[in-house]
Order: C-alpha cells, then sequence, then structure tokens
C-alpha cells in the first residue's frame, strides 16, 4: 500500500494547543480521523484569528476561502485529555489559493500524532466565485 507523503514546510507560521474532548474520540477510545480534521480547522481558525481575522468567510469584503482538498496522515494515537500541540505552514502559493499544513503532536509524549494538509481556495461569497487571494492577507501573513 503507497502511503500519502506530505513534507511540512519549514516555516511554521502559527503554533497553539488543543485538548482532545470526548466528542473527538471513536469507537477505538482514540481521535477518530473526522476528528483530526475538525482539529485542523479549529487550529486554523485559531491561526487566523491571531492574523485579526473574526472567520474564514470574511478575508476582504465578501471574500473567504473553502477548503479545495484535504489529506492526513496518521502517526499515532490520541486519547480523551492529551493535549495537541498543532503547528502551521503554508506553501504552494498561486493566485488563488495555497495548501496549508499542520503538524501534530502530543505535548507529553513529544510523539508525533499526525500531519495534514488542506488545499485553501479563496471565494467571492456574494459572487459564488473563485477569487484572488487578497492583499492584505498575503500582507498579514508575511509580517
Amino acid at each position: 500500500m503507497t502511503r500519502i507523503q506530505l513534507n511540512f514546510p519549514a516555516d511554521i507560521k502559527f503554533s497553539c494547543e488543543l485538548t482532545v474532548r470526548a466528542s473527538d474520540l471513536n469507537y477505538g477510545n482514540h481521535v477518530g480521523n473526522d476528528s483530526m480534521l475538525t482539529i485542523m480547522q479549529e487550529a486554523r481558525i485559531l491561526f487566523y484569528r491571531s492574523l485579526g481575522y473574526a472567520n474564514e468567510l470574511n478575508f476582504e469584503s465578501s471574500v473567504g476561502h473553502i477548503v479545495a482538498d484535504a489529506a492526513v496522515v496518521y502517526k499515532s494515537e490520541a486519547f480523551l485529555g492529551d493535549t495537541l500541540i498543532i503547528q502551521i505552514g503554508m506553501s504552494d502559493f498561486s493566485k488563488y489559493g495555497f495548501d496549508m499544513f499542520y503538524r501534530i503532536t502530543n505535548k507529553v509524549t513529544g510523539k508525533e500524532v499526525a500531519l495534514g494538509k488542506t488545499g485553501i481556495v479563496f471565494f467571492d461569497y456574494d459572487r459564488r466565485k473563485v477569487a484572488s487571494i487578497p492583499e492584505t492577507f498575503l500582507n498579514r501573513i508575511k509580517s
């Protein structure tokens, strides 16, 4: 079986901590695959808030973003009450978007729990069309 390979960028743009909740667990009593995407989204929103944005929908006027694709490579289990460190990096910028990477690590054990990637595409919610990355967004992530 060929495994997905994700290469986390060298430049870490943001880091946060999240605690595994009971609602994150699946029948195996560890974080479920669907919850890992939710953890990545929560970290992404915290990153955007650190840049001064309220959410993922209004970076500039009616331009927000959509997630065009997602991938997760699981490395180890995470359990109820574990504190996860989520680091965010970005690469592969185009006129319309970029790839956002997530490195999720168990704070206590230091074990890597997962690597993730989401393809981010900017989208004008009023016009219902793909939009260019707002200059204000690019300026904020550069500083």
